[in-house]
């Protein structure tokens, strides 16, 4: 059985750090896509960043660019992402997913992949 597992998150002033990290059971992520997506209330789910973990290769969102950094531990197994200068809206729940690497997929595309595996969630919230 498959679980992407999520961790971290929680509540911090505006220009405060916070990491939320994704650990995989199932599954070695070193062949996968892990995106990284948010959804705050009353708005669609958004995408905020994506690693292929093959070759290491990232994508970020224009609003987190500078900001957020997604990186992988192949030793445990996880993905993790640090956010840096949060902001107020950057508050949201945070969701990883996974997909497996195949060749007719470009990272180019990656808020739109069909992805496999999601977490479970985890809220992030940046107030005063």
């Amino acid at each position: 059985q498959v679980q992407l597992v999520q961790s971290g998150g929680g509540l911090v002033q505006p220009g405060g750090s916070l990491t939320v990290s994704c650990s995989a059971s199932g599954i070695r992520l070193d062949h996968y896509y892990i995106g990284w997506f948010r959804q705050a209330p009353g708005k669609s789910r958004e995408g905020v960043s994506c690693i292929r973990s093959s070759e290491g290769d990232t994508m970020y969102a224009d609003s987190v660019k500078g900001r957020f950094t997604i990186s992988r531990d192949s030793a445990k197994n996880t993905v993790s992402l640090q956010m840096n200068s949060l902001k107020p809206e950057d508050t949201a729940v945070y969701y990883c997913a996974a997909l497996r690497e195949r060749t007719y997929y470009s990272l180019s595309e990656w808020t739109i992949f069909p992805y496999e595996y999601w977490g479970q969630g985890t809220q992030v919230t940046v107030s005063s």
